[in-house]
């Protein structure tokens, strides 16, 4: 599994790139295994833009979006389906989340216990408020599988939340 750094990096050269070509930036990405699910495409479609103050920004693989001009939040449908972990598991609007900040400022956070999962790379040191992109996101998210798998100790949001 790709580092956020390592996606974010990507995705910043394409984004400099594409802008010092006076083009559209678009970011280059990889569908994850499921992205042709039906889900994903109805959930593109519902997508919110912009997502707080970020405005949506072109990708290149199917079913992915990104926001903010330095790709900040980066989400992929239909990664795999993540197994019972030890990560911190946060509920927001009825979709269970679990969050990988190994990284920080940087976290990866998976939705749990619904199918097809989504995935979500937030830059938090880039003016980006986890708790509000989690919440937006979940509400898109209402018509996807249960897996009758849940948090069995949810938290209160990933921590830090810095809202620069």
């Amino acid at each position: 599994m790709r580092s956020f750094r390592a996606a974010a990096a990507a995705a910043a050269d394409t984004v400099v790139g594409a802008g010092l070509a006076a083009c559209t930036p678009t970011v280059s990405l990889t569908p994850a295994p499921d992205a042709n699910n039906p889900k994903c495409a109805d959930l593109m479609v519902a997508l919110p833009d912009p997502l707080g103050d970020k405005e949506r920004i072109h990708t290149d693989a199917q079913s992915t979006a990104a926001w903010g001009s330095d790709s900040e939040i980066i989400l992929s449908c239909g990664v795999t389906e993540p197994a019972v972990s030890d990560l911190t598991c946060v509920t927001f609007a009825g979709i269970d989340w679990l969050v990988d900040n190994s990284e920080p400022p940087y976290y990866r956070v998976t939705s749990f216990g619904r199918s097809p999962a989504v995935q979500v790379f937030i830059n938090t040191a880039q003016h980006v408020d986890s708790a509000e992109v989690l919440t937006r996101l979940a509400k898109t998210m209402t018509t996807f599988t249960s897996t009758g798998r849940k948090c069995t100790v949810a938290g209160e949001t990933p921590t830090p939340t810095p809202t620069l």
